[in-house]
């Protein structure tokens, strides 16, 4: 049965859609749509070709060793002399805890001893012998903040700019969206994983948000074949395999030509035509055979304990040698997340990965890469300096903490042999030279010659940045050749 509408009623039910498709024809005939004067039609086609820093840049590459749980830092990096003095005593500062019906206020002194190293003279502890080896070339920072105790809240912050919130571009897809590859043949942002599993918060970490898919971080299978279907089957390669290619890339085209500005399907296109290089230039990348004996040892590739850890660490040396921009490596779920054992867990964690961490900067600083090349190494959170209460001390954890932590750098034009900031007496919160996770970032950007308040993304109708308009500032005072403040 036919039904029909008074003229009333189609206006009523209809006048929203009208209108809106009427808005949007006259508002792009007059050229008004919402568009900041920094943000120009050119912007909107997308790629990877390298592009000149604006500033003057000290770093060309970054490789991010992300530790996944909270490190603790006054059993690590942070000696607490007062802490080990009033173990076992009731802390009178106000406690924030995540794990409340196992909350106690009992100080807990780190059972491992601290020693200086280097000509810097930086305390670590016993945990941590190789990183005593390189201890005159990073900074170590101690004093970073992040206000929140959570995982996930504070890896977001981290990695995307904004505590918890999902759904932003990563560091990595900042990085390459401003300054592009100096690899053609290889993924600008690579990640490495573990074959545990992945990281806490997943897929996430390397998320490129609201950016084209062309700036999400390509991920590398932890175990043989790291790239799955590198090569055509036997009998599609050759001519064939070229021919075919050939095709691909004529039809993709002129789909394209039809839709110009879909980024994803640029995005698509790329990734097709770069599957074709890589097919040569991965597989060269990976052969960690070509490596001399002696570097495989430095990294530990000949202990089990650290033989996975070293390996991917090697890998993420040889791809920023050849031109990937950023390289993130993740440890399956979170195993510095020592809420109980932590008499065993932080010994075991320690040493998967003290030695491949040390040796890539060794190796960098060798092959004279470790200039432009800048290495980063730090979990999210902290852990606090009161014992998480399991009825046995040899059960004993720590909470987490992101009122105060560690973190160090190396390289990439980090002023190398130094400390940064301080925590208070007990480990809790940094009292000194407060970095946060938005500080870290607007450093990183400069370290690129980038300006975090002027690399600008157009979305939603908003200039986004990876700061989000948030407080931040470049900590010159870590830089080995500061740079004035730009306005």
């Amino acid at each position: 049965m036919t039904q029909f509408f008074s003229r009333r009623q189609f206006l009523a039910e209809n006048a929203m859609g009208i209108g809106s498709v009427a808005l949007a024809w006259l508002l792009n005939q007059e050229h008004a749509q919402a568009r900041p004067k920094s943000v120009t039609a050119a912007q909107e086609h997308f790629d990877l070709k390298p592009k000149p820093a604006p500033l003057a840049p000290q770093a060309k590459a970054m490789i991010s060793l992300f530790q996944h749980g909270g490190p603790a830092h006054m059993d690590l990096t942070d000696p607490k002399p007062e802490l080990s003095k009033y173990s076992g005593t009731d802390f009178k500062g106000d406690v924030q805890y995540s794990f409340v019906n196992e909350a106690s206020k009992k100080l807990f002194g780190s059972p491992w001893k601290f020693s200086k190293h280097g000509e810097c003279g930086t305390e670590l502890s016993e945990l941590l012998p190789h990183l005593g080896e390189i201890v005159d070339d990073i900074c170590l920072i101690r004093s970073m903040h992040t206000g929140a105790n959570g995982h996930e809240v504070s890896i977001r912050y981290f990695h995307g700019g904004i505590p918890g919130v999902v759904g932003r571009p990563n560091l990595g897809s900042w990085l390459v969206y401003g300054l592009g590859s100096e690899s053609q043949n290889l993924p600008a942002y690579m990640v490495l994983t573990d074959p545990g599993g992945l990281p806490v918060d997943g897929v996430t970490n390397w998320s490129n948000g609201f950016m084209p898919s062309l700036f999400q971080g390509t991920v590398l299978r932890p175990k043989e074949p790291r790239i799955l279907n590198l090569d055509a089957p036997a009998h599609l390669q050759g001519d064939l395999q070229a021919q075919n290619l050939e095709l691909l890339e004529t039809l993709n085209r002129k789909h394209y030509e039809q839709h110009p500005h879909e980024s994803d399907l640029e995005a698509r296109i790329a990734s097709y035509e770069l599957a074709a290089r890589m097919q040569t230039a991965a597989r060269e990348a990976l052969d960690l055979s070509q490596e001399t004996q002696a570097t495989q040892e430095m990294y530990g590739l000949n202990n089990p304990k650290t033989r996975d850890y070293g390996t991917r660490c090697l890998i993420a040396r040889r791809l920023v040698e050849r031109g990937v921009r950023f390289v993130q490596l993740f440890l399956g779920g979170q195993p510095w997340d020592n809420h109980s054992n932590i008499s065993t867990a932080l010994p075991g964690i320690c040493g998967r990965t003290d030695q491949p961490a040390a040796a890539l900067v060794k190796d960098l600083k060798q092959r004279g890469m470790l200039d432009s090349t800048l290495v980063h190494w730090g979990g999210e959170i902290g852990r606090l300096p009161v014992t998480q209460d399991h009825g046995d001390p040899k059960k004993a954890g720590r909470d987490h903490n992101g009122q105060g932590f560690s973190i160090w750098l190396a390289g990439g034009g980090i002023k190398p042999g130094m400390t940064f900031g301080k925590t208070d007496e007990f480990g809790h919160k940094a009292v000194e030279n407060v970095v946060t996770p938005n500080d870290f970032q607007a450093t990183i950007m400069r370290l690129f010659g980038l300006d975090h308040q002027k690399l600008l993304f157009f979305y939603n109708g908003q200039e986004q940045m990876i700061t989000n308009h948030r407080p931040a500032r470049v900590v010159s005072e870590i830089l080995e050749k500061p740079v004035p403040t730009v306005g």
